[in-house]
């Protein structure tokens, strides 16, 4: 038989079975033949781990909800393991680290609360998670502390640069600011990039604090030249893409200056039907060249709150079997 006739070898769908202490990356390793976004989630892990692998400079993106979630303190450890090398974010997801890192705790609620209720009593919803607006007074009385010291040391700063700053300062002010992602961000040297950092209650306090110090900027530009000239050609360049929104196009059109990615993974809820950028999918970003012809990617659709710590989780357990684990 002609060899292009030969039907190329496919995988065989298998059954997944429980038994008894089965691990998280065993879990993973069966999904591979269980179907559907399973299977995607399977081959999801195998690119971050050959990221890993390949030495690969990777971007973390996410948007602010899943800090807002509990997912927050696995992204600072993920930090701490230096599992990435550049982060993305929205605004609101830093101010939210700030809340957490004072102690302030969000609540459990429902995604059919009555929120003409919550509203009287101060209290606002996110999906199924609720935020006191006490935690906002909190946030804006640190914010105050932190630019006015900030603001001391240099009057003309990028966004990344001022991100740092704040994270260094944390563990004066936050008992829990172990745990929070601009600390442990600012600790291991790894940039936050937030392009939209006035939509948020963030940016109102830069605005008001600018209010009182007009020679104060926050320059988002100077930011662009940075994750620009920070990467090059000539090395491999990863993504984990959380959501969408501004942080997963930020980080995409900074690689396409640079040659695009070589690895790229998305975990989302969005659909390409849409025409979104949280929709788009791997196949449309390599008509734009953001990521390479050849580059190995893949896209889960689900609740990043599941996929990405069953992900996660299981590489890591790879990782420190082949020992390209750094943690204490």
């Amino acid at each position: 038989m002609l060899s292009f006739l030969k039907k190329p070898k496919m995988k065989k769908v298998k059954d997944f079975l429980w038994k008894p202490e089965i691990s998280v990356e065993e879990t993973l390793d069966a999904f591979g033949n269980l179907g559907y976004q399973a299977s995607e989630l399977n081959q999801a892990s195998k690119i971050v781990l050959k990221m890993k692998r390949a030495g690969a400079k990777i971007f973390l993106t996410f948007t602010s909800n899943m800090v807002t979630s509990g997912l927050r303190g696995f992204f600072a450890q993920l930090c701490n393991l230096k599992i990435p090398h550049i982060l993305v974010t929205t605004s609101g997801a830093i101010e939210e680290d700030l809340m957490k890192t004072l102690g302030e705790e969000f609540e459990l609620s429902s995604f059919y609360a009555d929120d003409t209720q919550l509203h009287e009593q101060g209290e606002n919803r996110v999906g199924n998670l609720i935020i006191k607006n006490e935690s906002y007074m909190k946030f804006e009385d640190l914010m105050h502390k932190l630019l006015e010291k900030i603001y001391l040391k240099k009057k003309h700063i990028m966004v990344s640069e001022l991100l740092a700053e704040i994270g260094l300062m944390l563990q004066d002010y936050g008992k829990d600011y172990k745990n929070s992602i601009l600390y442990q961000a600012a600790l291991n040297n790894i940039p936050i990039y937030c392009p939209g950092i006035a939509d948020s209650s963030f940016g109102f306090q830069l605005f008001m604090f600018q209010q009182k110090h007009n020679d104060f900027i926050v320059d988002t530009i100077l930011d662009m030249k940075r994750v620009v000239t920070d990467l090059s050609f000539d090395e491999k360049k990863g993504l984990i893409s959380l959501g969408g929104s501004i942080s997963k196009h930020y980080a995409i059109f900074a690689a396409l200056l640079s040659g695009g990615f070589d690895y790229a993974i998305y975990l989302t809820t969005s659909h390409a039907s849409s025409g979104s950028m949280s929709g788009a999918t791997t196949q449309e970003a390599k008509s734009w060249g953001k990521l390479k012809d050849d580059a190995e990617a893949a896209t889960v659709i689900g609740d990043v709150c599941i996929t990405f710590p069953i992900m996660m989780c299981g590489v890591l357990d790879k990782m420190r079997k082949e020992r390209l684990l750094r943690y204490e």
